[in-house]
């Protein structure tokens, strides 16, 4: 589908213009790693126009970070190269000698099809080098999806175990799915969307109650500090709210 912006992300691992070529012709967006080549520390020693970037998490780390235009011998054109050097770890200055370079070689921002498939898609933010810059740095939590699924499918939950027959695993696709919206839709003003099922568990799930009637009704009993801690009230009601439909 031409509506849907494709973007791989990959280490230096990758490095190699043939690969580059086949995703520009395939018409998709990537981020490789590059190699620190003389020309490249070349072209970032003479740069001038140097921004700072502070990733918004709790490694308290911030980058400098250029953009520029290499071309490598073999090549037929010039891409789009985003240098960035770490000068401030957990709130320390990094000595030179110590900052850790990066170079990012990228297709975005620089008028192909993947860029207006971006901004179809309200992306466009995407293009400037310090967002490119952060996807670069996220590459990684691409992988914790298999975490996610597998911490999930090994959890004993306390009301279900799942048997280990021919249907586990498409089970524990579709129970990971619904795990996953179940965070989104209604649990997310409490708990992270990104824990796992460990810690929902035991967060949400391992919650001391009891049912009681009471005037004719069924009532669930929790203590204050539990109700106070997870909002049942606003759960209650996120339950009861008309939610999206999952497809």
């Amino acid at each position: 589908r031409e509506d849907v912006p494709i973007i791989l992300r990959m280490d230096a691992g990758f490095y190699d213009d043939e690969l580059f070529e086949t995703c520009e012709y395939l018409k998709i967006g990537y981020l490789c790693g590059g190699k620190q080549y003389r020309n490249v520390l070349d072209e970032a020693t003479d740069a001038v126009d140097w921004q700072p970037l502070k990733k918004a998490d709790e490694s308290n780390r911030s980058w400098m970070y250029t953009d520029m235009r290499c071309q490598q011998r073999s090549w037929r054109k010039a891409r789009r190269t985003i240098f960035s050097t770490l000068w401030e770890d957990d709130g320390q200055y990094v000595l030179g000698d110590l900052c850790r370079d990066t170079v990012i070689i990228t297709n975005l921002g620089m008028g192909e099809p993947i860029d207006q498939q971006l901004r179809n898609i309200g992306r466009e933010q995407w293009l400037a080098a310090g967002s490119i810059l952060e996807l670069y740095h996220d590459r990684g939590t691409d992988e914790l999806t298999n975490r996610a699924l597998k911490t999930f499918g090994h959890e004993q939950l306390p009301f279900k175990r799942f048997n280990a027959n021919a249907a586990w695993y498409f089970m524990m696709v579709l129970g990971n799915n619904l795990f996953e919206a179940f965070k989104e839709d209604v649990t997310e003003a409490v708990i992270p969307v990104s824990v796992y099922a460990d810690t929902f568990r035991r967060k949400f799930i391992d919650t001391a109650g009891k049912l009681a009637r009471h005037a004719g009704k069924l009532v669930l009993k929790v203590s204050k500090v539990d109700f106070m801690r997870l909002r049942l009230d606003r759960l209650y009601e996120k339950c009861q709210a008309g939610l999206p439909q999952l497809c």
